[in-house]
């Protein structure tokens, strides 16, 4: 590939998100602006946003590449998803809206009144976010090192320098224009190549497309239990896993109010499924027309390489270029919302909850995972954003689920099963990374939710009803906040006031 290609989409992407990011200054002034852009955000608008940040690494580069080495197995990534929205729809989008909550960690001290579960909570959440940005700066390094040659810390650099001029500048507001803006780069910089190709294909008559004998999805294997058990494992930990992606939930505190945020999380699901159907189509080209990955080749870098491979020429540089910047959007806006609500979580917590503390804690949010993938390899790029959701669903799942549907839960309840959920599967996670691919216990470390996630929600319940005593004696109020529809002028968090 062209370095030219790659210098050129990172320099207009950069400057861009930069651009959008400044002009968001213009229009925050307030605490309110910075954490939920004064709950002020339109379902259209914030719709787009979540896709923004939602479809990151794994969702633009990695999907591709999962098809390209599992074939067929590999679409229950996006299916899940996507399903994962309609979790969010049913079950946690209005209410959490209502609860008036800035963070998670928020809505643990406000449902429980304790304060030790707000910073357990806090913790998690900052793992989480963590561990979730770290994938991103994977696929920024691939990305970089793929198309100009440069060493991979300067992907991963250039992602954290925009993030955090654009964050510290505008916060939530500005956040929110930047992350709108690219969905839309995403999905073009997606659908306008695969629709060229695909008509170029065609056009080439159906002799050219396929070499006589390729098969795109070879005949699987009989289902094993082991395979069942993967599968089963793996959506359970995307649909239950989205429901505690802080950089998500924080989202539904940005409209102004629940039928708002219930609108919103509609319009997300037409537009994931619009989404998916392009990284689908790159794997389908990636095992027909490249070679399968060798030794210390990425699979991920499919979706990069199919522009000027089947095309070629000027008009395939320009694609690849198209391509490229879709990838460092996809970077740029996940590790936003991410250092947004992990800033949000740390200032709060650690700095005052003012502004100034915002953007300290937004400092600090992004380099620490930088370092943290300057000293990792890349894994598989869905596969390694698959295991954050695993966690995700073992810890902050059970304490919103049952936090906003069952009033039996107690803060002693909601904090055992986090650590519980916590500890089981982060050991699994570092167990499973170490173990044979022939041992029996692989699936069971390496795909953790089937068993973590149910073990979590047990031990909340458990200890819930053993502690009876502990519940809060506002609950039937905070309750009533959470299932009653809103007023038209939503009372604003306490908190916004600070600073």
């Amino acid at each position: 590939m062209n370095p030219s290609i790659g210098y050129t989409a990172l320099i207009l992407v950069s400057v861009t998100t930069a651009l959008i990011g400044f002009y968001g200054l213009r229009v925050s002034r307030t605490t309110s602006d910075f954490y939920v852009a004064s709950r002020t955000v339109r379902p259209w608008w914030n719709a787009s946003a979540i896709g923004g940040e939602y479809l990151s690494a794994a969702s633009f580069l990695g999907i591709a590449g999962l098809i390209v080495i599992s074939g067929i197995d590999a679409l229950w990534f996006p299916i899940g998803y996507t399903a994962g929205y309609l979790m969010l729809l049913f079950f946690v989008a209005a209410p959490l809206r209502r609860s008036g909550a800035y963070t998670i960690p928020d809505f643990a001290e406000a449902r429980l009144e304790s304060t030790t579960a707000r910073y357990v909570t806090s913790v998690l959440v900052v793992i989480v976010g963590w561990f979730y940005i770290v994938p991103q700066l994977h696929g920024a390094a691939l990305t970089i090192r793929t198309t100009t040659g440069l060493p991979s810390w300067v992907g991963a650099g250039v992602v954290v320098v925009v993030v955090v001029l654009t964050v510290v500048t505008g916060g939530m507001r500005s956040i929110t224009f930047v992350q709108a803006f690219q969905y839309w780069l995403k999905l073009t910089a997606l659908a306008v190549p695969a629709i060229f190709i695909l008509l170029m294909l065609a056009g080439e008559g159906p002799g050219t497309v396929l070499q006589t004998g390729t098969e795109l999805f070879p005949p699987a294997a009989p289902i094993t239990g082991d395979s069942s058990y993967r599968t089963f494992s793996l959506l359970i930990a995307l649909l239950f896993g989205t429901l505690g992606l802080p950089h998500v939930l924080v989202r539904f505190y940005t409209n102004p109010n629940g039928a708002a945020a219930r609108r919103t999380t509609l319009i997300v699901l037409g537009l994931l499924t619009i989404f998916y159907l392009f990284p689908t189509i790159y794997g389908v080209l990636g095992r027909a027309f490249l070679p399968m990955p060798g030794a210390g080749e990425s699979p991920d870098a499919t979706v990069l390489l199919i522009p000027g491979t089947l095309v070629g020429g000027v008009a395939g540089d320009m694609l690849s270029a198209l391509v490229v910047a879709g990838a460092f959007a996809a970077f740029l806006s996940t590790t936003s919302g991410l250092v947004v609500s992990l800033a949000g979580v740390i200032s709060q917590d650690l700095l005052g909850g003012s502004v100034r503390g915002f953007r300290l804690a937004a400092v600090l949010a992004a380099v620490v995972p930088l370092g943290f993938a300057m000293m990792t390899d890349s894994l598989a790029l869905a596969g390694s954003v698959g295991l954050v959701f695993a966690f995700t669903a073992s810890t902050i799942c059970p304490l919103l689920l049952l936090g906003i549907w069952w009033r039996g839960l107690t803060d002693a309840g909601a904090v055992a099963g986090m650590l519980t959920g916590g500890l089981l599967c982060g050991a699994a996670i570092l167990l499973g990374s170490g173990v044979a691919h022939n041992s029996p216990w692989r699936d069971v470390l390496t795909q953790p939710a089937a068993w973590t996630v149910p073990a979590a929600f047990l031990v909340t319940i458990l200890v819930s009803k053993a502690t009876k005593h502990r519940r809060s004696a506002s609950l039937s109020r905070f309750m009533a906040k959470l299932h009653v529809p809103e007023r038209p002028l939503a009372q604003e968090n306490p908190r916004s006031q600070a600073g």
